[in-house]
């Protein structure tokens, strides 16, 4: 067998769905493209992207000895539905890849593990390993390397996995033998622009983040903007809508998916009004080895009160009013506003015992904007 195919063969005794090569400068649009999103904003307020946009625009960029790139990409498909929740305003509703195991740790301990094995087998190679939090473009050298082609929803789409799949990459000064790349095969379907709830999408293949729930619910870290918290529904971290509408995951296979990644029961739908309750020392409790602990306490139930604001669960008035009082802003503003979709009446009361006592700028802003439009 040559090096590749043994390669392959070794990618998927560790877990991988699949596995294939391209060259350090097979993605040359990569640097076009990413100039032009993040001069238009899009990337919404995450600096850092622009900070190491040189970095991001090419392989030699980050490490100019690169010569082959190693895109892996290990299966997450979800058994059920992951739309299933859309209807049960109580419960929220968490993005089908963090309802597992923290992908962050279990992808890189695979992709360390295969690197040691091609050193090994390639005496001399150097290697590093990236999945998802270095600068990294890996769905477009995803897509050189022959895993799939992006989406209309930005995405990678395999014909087998589906948009079900993390990505990972292993850069190497090995010349390795490419793979064919993929071919766009979205053709005329728009399903996932018309599925998602906050129009994200100013075009085909373009996503604007400030728009999107998973950029909102994840990386945002300020209040949710008015103006997209209906439509965030019970969506409490990330959002599957356009993955989950795409046709070709109907050639996934959940047994394909890696272990580690099936729901904790847990987090399969929890309860808004237990997410409420919690402070930081719960939080931490609950989402111990699980992705969504790197958004913090405040930052998820700033989420789940916006979730709750849309609820109209009357058992969910008391945990909502109970937040009037927290010390976290974000978290104080979200429950004015969602009290007063929740409960007019007891908003009323409390805006008179709380709103002149504010010291937060924000959070006065929120009990003003609720008297003109509760929603």
């Amino acid at each position: 067998m040559s090096l590749g195919a043994r390669l392959s063969a070794k990618a998927r005794e560790l877990g991988f769905a699949d596995c294939g090569v391209a060259r350090a400068d097979a993605a040359p649009r990569t640097a076009e493209r990413l100039r032009q999103w993040l001069g238009e904003g899009m990337h919404g307020d995450r600096i850092w992207m622009e900070a190491r946009a040189q970095h991001r625009e090419r392989p030699t960029g980050l490490w100019p000895e690169v010569k082959s790139v190693i895109a892996l990409g290990m299966s997450y498909a979800p058994a059920g539905d992951p739309l299933a929740l859309a209807g049960e305003g109580e419960r929220g509703r968490i993005s089908v890849y963090a309802q597992g195991a923290d992908y962050h740790d279990v992808v890189k301990r695979a992709l360390k593990a295969l690197a040691r094995w091609l050193v090994a087998e390639a005496p001399g190679a150097d290697v590093k390993v990236f999945v998802d939090t270095a600068p990294v473009m890996e769905k477009p050298l995803a897509e050189a390397a022959g895993l799939g082609w992006q989406g209309k929803h930005s995405n990678l789409v395999s014909r087998d996995h589906g948009s079900w799949l993390f990505l990972g990459a292993i850069y190497t000064t090995l010349e390795l033998v490419p793979d064919a790349p993929g071919r766009d095969r979205c053709g005329s379907c728009d399903a996932c622009q018309r599925a998602c709830p906050t129009d994200a999408f100013p075009a085909p293949y373009r996503l604007d983040a400030r728009r999107c729930i998973s950029y909102l619910t994840i990386e945002h870290a300020g209040p949710i903007p008015h103006a997209f918290r209906a439509a965030m529904g019970n969506r409490i971290y990330g959002c599957d809508d356009c993955l989950a509408v795409c046709p070709w995951n109907k050639f996934a296979v959940a047994a394909q998916a890696n272990r580690a990644f099936a729901p904790r029961a847990e987090l399969a739908a929890p309860g808004l009004a237990d997410l409420l309750a919690l402070d930081d020392a719960g939080f931490r409790q609950v989402f111990s080895g699980s992705p969504i602990k790197r958004i913090g306490r405040d930052r998820m139930v700033r989420n789940c009160l916006v979730a709750a604001g849309n609820s109209g669960a009357a058992a969910l008035v008391e945990p909502v009013a109970r937040l009037l009082g927290d010390t976290a802003p974000v978290v104080r503003g979200a429950a004015i506003w969602a009290l007063a979709r929740l409960d007019r009446d007891r908003w009323v009361l409390e805006r008179a015992a709380r709103a002149a006592g504010e010291a937060d700028e924000i959070v006065r802003g929120e009990w003003a904007a609720a008297i003109a439009a509760p929603g």
